[in-house]
C-alpha cells in the first residue's frame, strides 16, 4: 500500500509553529494549490487549499526560518485524519498532510532566503530541498522544475 502525497503551491500565510509539553515542535501551513486548464479556448483555474502538519523537528526549524506567506513550495508526505473535540465536545475531523520521519519533504521553490527578506542573511535564488534532518542544499536549476497543464 502507497500513502503519499505531493504538492507545489505557495503558503496563504506565515507558518504557525506551536511547541508542545515535550519540547516538540509542529508546524502548520496552509498551501493554496491552483491547477489551470483551457478548455473551449477559455482559460480556467481551480485553487484548493492544503493543510500541512510538519513535525520532523529539522523541517520546522527550516520552515520557521525560512518560509513566509507566498513562497513556493513542493511538499511531499502522508495523508492522515484525526479526529478532535471542538468546543462544544463534537467530534471533529481533519485531513492533512503530514511531514513526519524519513521520507518527508520540503523543496524551497524560491531559493534559501530569511522570513524578513534578504536582511540579515544571504539568499540563493536557486530551489532547494530540505529532508527530514533539515539538511538545506540548493540544487536545482529551474524556478519551478517541471509544470502540469491539461486541456480539454
Amino acid at each position: 500500500m502507497l500513502n503519499q502525497c505531493q504538492f507545489i503551491g505557495n503558503l496563504g500565510a506565515d507558518p504557525e509553529v506551536r511547541t508542545f509539553q515535550n519540547g516538540g515542535k509542529v508546524c502548520n501551513l496552509r498551501l493554496a494549490v491552483t491547477e489551470k486548464w483551457t478548455k473551449d479556448g477559455e482559460r480556467k483555474e481551480r485553487t484548493e487549499w492544503v493543510t500541512v502538519a510538519i513535525f520532523s523537528d529539522g523541517l520546522v526549524g527550516v520552515a520557521e526560518r525560512y518560509l513566509k506567506k507566498g513562497s513556493k513550495v513542493f511538499i511531499s508526505g502522508k495523508m492522515q485524519t484525526r479526529k478532535w473535540q471542538d468546543q462544544s465536545g463534537a467530534d471533529r475531523y481533519s485531513t492533512e498532510i503530514v511531514l513526519q520521519g524519513f521520507d518527508a519533504k520540503l523543496v524551497m521553490l524560491d531559493g534559501v532566503g530569511n522570513r524578513d527578506g534578504q536582511q540579515g542573511g544571504s539568499y540563493d535564488q536557486s530551489p532547494a530541498v530540505t529532508n527530514s534532518a533539515g539538511s538545506v542544499s540548493a540544487y536545482l536549476e529551474d524556478d519551478v522544475p517541471f509544470s502540469f497543464e491539461w486541456r480539454i
